[in-house]
């Protein structure tokens, strides 16, 4: 009998340890650490905090299945940033498109909300691809589904607002990630997004280079690049000494020559882009009196002798193939230069990925991707720059589109920004941006013309630093 009731003694303080043990753990307060709680989401870690004043930024690798409709099938580790302000503010959702940056950055919407941004390396760029590398499953869905999930993750900690944005292939990318995920954003700000709907018909491009600028400025890019193919042969000689001081190969484009004519090629494309009308003084005016040197040294500033090198192009490789199967590239003609000068004409990007992997062009995404954006597009902004080449074919919009944009910087090239807009379309676009981030004030959401940026501009943190590559 004492055995039992010592039993039953022993029983009933044992149950109300656990009872006062677990009373104890539920009170527990969640952590307020920003990242303890970032790394408290499964599938995320830490690779380094680096010290910004105002914000705390974060580089972390995520845990992303390599097919997210298998995902059961392998996983791989992308790369993310946390651009950190405050949890009470909107956040930005932000990717290039390619390779992400590790240092902070700001970019502009971040800029005008005043908000947090997390920024999302695309799949496939190194290190956040998979090994092996299943290039079957680098396409714009599994793409969108990335950021799907890291939204889903992050959700929880930012609750507020979220806005998508992207420059070139990351506005491209963001508008993809519309098409799939509409609920997902509240806003998409898309800059200089390429919209290449039927990859054969590309006159638009064409139109756009007989067109472009002034006669005076078009001359002298014509001139210099029709004149660096009438030199091809002592230019050549000068490349191929430069491929081997630098231990360039050329087994990818398949021959130096192919990769001379790549360049010249692009050298107008490339001008216009990344350059303004103002900059045309620095083409020489006369190219067939300009030196060898003259010719060599301007097609080399504006399009880069080194890209087109097996070197230039490995990291490229997700961005052709992707070109090559789902986003479609321009091919433009060039009526300024006789056919005996031009070999192989503009290059598709079969040429610029290694034989070893399959590619076969989807016609339909593209098509299937404009067509949703005509009908349903809603809080969609999209900027281009009057001036750019990548801008000749672009997202428009249809009667089922709401509360969308797509406004044009007057001279401006990649590069174009709401800043450069004329100030009314400013105005406009920068209340539109505050209003579906939570933000626009009583005076700005009853007048738009008074909306400006709500965070101060930063000369280091909302530096655009270009690289000059003639990608979108």
């Amino acid at each position: 009998m004492r055995k039992a009731l010592r039993w039953l003694l022993a029983l009933t303080v044992l149950i109300g340890t656990l009872s006062t043990a677990g009373a104890a753990t539920a009170a527990q307060p969640e952590a307020t650490d920003i990242k303890d709680r970032l790394l408290a989401i499964p599938g995320m870690s830490l690779v380094e905090e680096k010290p910004y004043t105002g914000y705390r930024f974060f580089v972390l690798n995520y845990t992303q299945p390599v097919d997210h409709r298998r995902p059961s099938k392998g996983t791989f580790q992308q790369r993310i940033t946390v651009l950190h302000k405050d949890v009470s503010r909107p956040t930005v959702f932000y990717t290039g498109g390619y390779n992400v940056s590790t240092n902070p950055s700001r970019r502009e919407p971040t800029q005008i909300v005043d908000g947090n941004q997390i920024s999302m390396e695309y799949r496939f760029f190194t290190p956040s691809r998979p090994a092996p590398a299943d290039w079957t499953k680098l396409d714009i869905w599994q793409a969108a589904s990335d950021q799907h999930r890291i939204f889903k993750a992050l959700k929880p900690v930012y609750d507020k607002k979220w806005i998508s944005t992207g420059g070139s292939k990351g506005g491209m990318t963001a508008t993809y990630y519309e098409r799939f995920y509409p609920r997902d954003m509240d806003g998409v700000v898309a800059y200089v997004a390429p919209n290449d709907v039927v990859n054969k018909e590309d006159s638009a491009y064409d139109d756009f280079f007989a067109n472009v600028g002034t006669k005076e400025c078009r001359d002298r890019l014509n001139g210099v690049q029709r004149e660096a193919l009438v030199r091809r042969e002592p230019l050549e000689q000068r490349y191929a000494a430069y491929a081997a001081e630098n231990g360039y190969t050329f087994d990818t484009v398949g021959s130096l020559d192919k990769a001379y004519e790549a360049t010249v090629l692009d050298y107008v494309w490339g001008f216009w882009q990344y350059s303004l009308l103002a900059d045309c003084d620095t083409i020489p005016a006369d190219a067939k009196n300009a030196t060898d040197d003259d010719i060599w040294n301007s097609i080399d500033t504006i399009a880069g002798f080194s890209f087109y090198t097996d070197q230039g192009l490995e990291p490229y490789t997700p961005y052709y193939y992707q070109a090559g199967t789902q986003l479609g590239a321009p091919t433009i003609v060039f009526p300024h230069i006789e056919k005996k000068y031009i070999r192989y004409g503009y290059l598709p990007p079969r040429n610029f990925v290694p034989r070893s992997i399959p590619m076969t062009f989807q016609p339909s995404a593209m098509r299937d991707v404009d067509t949703w954006v005509r009908h349903n597009a809603r809080h969609m902004l999209f900027v281009y720059g009057e001036n750019d080449p990548w801008g000749a074919e672009q997202f428009r919009l249809g009667k089922g589109a709401r509360d969308s944009y797509v406004l044009t910087a007057p001279g401006a090239n990649h590069g174009a920004r709401v800043d450069g807009l004329v100030a009314d379309e400013k105005a406009l676009a920068t209340a539109r941006i505050l209003e579906w981030a939570g933000v626009a004030s009583s005076s700005v959401q009853s007048n738009p013309s008074t909306a400006k940026p709500l965070a101060k501009f930063d000369a280091k943190l909302d530096k655009r630093a270009v690289e000059r590559t003639l990608r979108p």
